[in-house]
Formats: C-alpha cells, structure tokens, sequence
C-alpha cells in the first residue's frame, strides 16, 4: 500500500511539472496596455456655515437658516437627500464673548449634482448674507462601473497591440493565458475652498457687493485611469 501511494504521489508530481513546462515552453507575447478618459463629477459636495457673526445685518441663526432654506427650495433641491446637519451639539452651539453674549452656529452638509447650481447656491446664499460656504469634494457617482468599462477597453487594446506585433511575422496570437491588473486609479478632487481643480468666478464677496448674478463656477474634469498585463500565446 505504502509502494502504490509513493507511486501516485510520483505520478502526480511528473504531471504537474509536465503542464508548468508545457505552460513555460509555449511560444507567448506579453503586451502592457492602459486607458484613461476624464469626466465631469456629478456629485459635488458643499458645507454652508450659518453663524449671528458672519451677517452685517446680526440676523440670528434661526433667521439665517430660513433663508438658507428658502433658497434651496427656490432651487429644486431635494432637501431631505441633499441637506444634513454637520455640527449641532445640545440644540447650538455656544461661544461665549463679552457680556455673556451667547453665538448660534450650524453647520450644513449639501450635495449638488453640476456646477451650474453650485453657483446659483453660492449666489442665493449670498444675497442673504450667508457667505461662509465651501466646496469641499467632489465625486462621480458613476466611478466603478466606469473603472469596469476602462478595464474592458484596456484589455481589447492589449489584444489589438498583440496583433499588430505579430503581424509581420504572418503569425497570430492565441488565447490570453495570463491577465494581470496593474494599476487602476481615480483621481476624486479634495477641493477646500478656492484651489487648484475649481475656478469661481463673479463671487461677490470678493468685490465687497451682494451678488445680482449666479456665480460661475468651473470644476476640472476627474481623471480616471487602468493598466493591465496580458500574456497571448503565439500560433
């Protein structure tokens, strides 16, 4: 019994080494491609900071917020998916400064889909003297399956390389029998206010006058990117 197992363990060892030699020996072309496209992003994300100290005028926080959601309104915005509250702590919170004086400030969450009503946004709100409002990110909401499609492409272009390459040889490539995903990258804008990737242009505080037309704003496409490795073999 003990003969005919080292029997089928020998057996079994000259088979696997036959196959990786039979898989090494076969005439193979290698071949690198890579694909990358850009996109507008379509999930654009604000915060909306609502504090007494901010408004010329000293509306309260309570005043300011009905106006933030006048203006939202005004704009179509779902409110109930789009709006949420960052920073409320025991109804506001408190500062403290002379007299005893007591500051509300509320932090806001908002998500717009293009930049067309991120500039209405910035504009409504500044009319109502609302002008603490930042762009913090920026998303595509579409990005994995947009990395699939790129994989798919890059292996196709890795396919026509292929072909090309062994085509003055008047020969052909087979099947790929090796796949490997290099490198698959999403280049998603961390945007803090006004810095490279975002442009912003009549923003009114800047000129020291309320705003009498929508903001333009201008967001740098994201890049999206994949490379991959493929093994043909050659016929």
């Amino acid at each position: 019994m003990k003969n005919i197992v080292l029997i089928l363990i020998g057996f079994l060892t000259i088979q696997t080494f036959a196959q990786n030699k039979n898989f090494i020996d076969q005439p193979f072309l290698e071949t690198i491609a890579e694909i990358d496209t850009l996109v507008t992003p379509d999930k654009i994300h604000l915060v909306i900071m609502l504090n007494e100290e901010d408004n010329r005028n000293r509306k309260s926080t309570e005043e300011l917020e009905a106006s933030m959601l006048r203006v939202l309104n005004s704009l179509k915005i779902d409110l109930e998916k789009n709006l949420s509250l960052l920073d409320y702590s025991s109804d506001f919170k408190k500062y403290f400064l002379s007299g005893q004086k007591i500051l509300k400030t509320k932090m806001y969450s908002l998500i717009v889909s293009d930049a067309q009503t991120v500039g209405k946004v910035m504009a409504g709100l500044e009319r109502e003297e609302i002008s603490n409002v930042s762009i913090t990110k920026t998303e595509y909401s579409e990005s994995d399956q947009l990395l699939l499609n790129l994989k798919a492409k890059a292996i196709l272009k890795a396919k026509q390389n292929a072909e090309k390459m062994v085509e003055p040889l008047n020969q052909k490539i087979g099947k790929a029998i090796y796949i490997s995903d290099l490198e698959t990258a999403s280049i998603t804008s961390q945007l803090q206010g006004k810095v490279a990737g975002v442009q912003i242009r009549g923003y009114s505080s800047i000129y020291g006058s309320r705003a009498k037309e929508d903001i333009v704003i201008d967001f740098e496409k994201m890049k999206f990117s994949t490379k991959v490795k493929v093994k043909f073999t050659i016929e």
